[in-house]
């Protein structure tokens, strides 16, 4: 599994987590962030899947 999955998980998480936080404290500014941060881990986690194909594609 590449790396770049799991720090891309690791990114969606804490974005969801701060999205909600966010909403329960009426903060605006953190939840657009926290949504930021899903968005991000979810390229990056696509990049690492892809990674992993590609790295499955060599050995067949």
């Amino acid at each position: 599994m590449d790396k770049d999955r799991i720090v891309g998980k690791a990114k969606e998480i804490k974005g969801t987590v701060e999205e909600s936080l966010g909403k329960v404290l009426g903060n605006p500014k953190l939840t657009a962030h926290g949504q930021s941060d899903q968005a991000a881990g979810k390229v990056q986690s696509a990049s690492g899947s892809a990674k992993d194909a590609a790295k499955n594609e060599e050995k067949s």
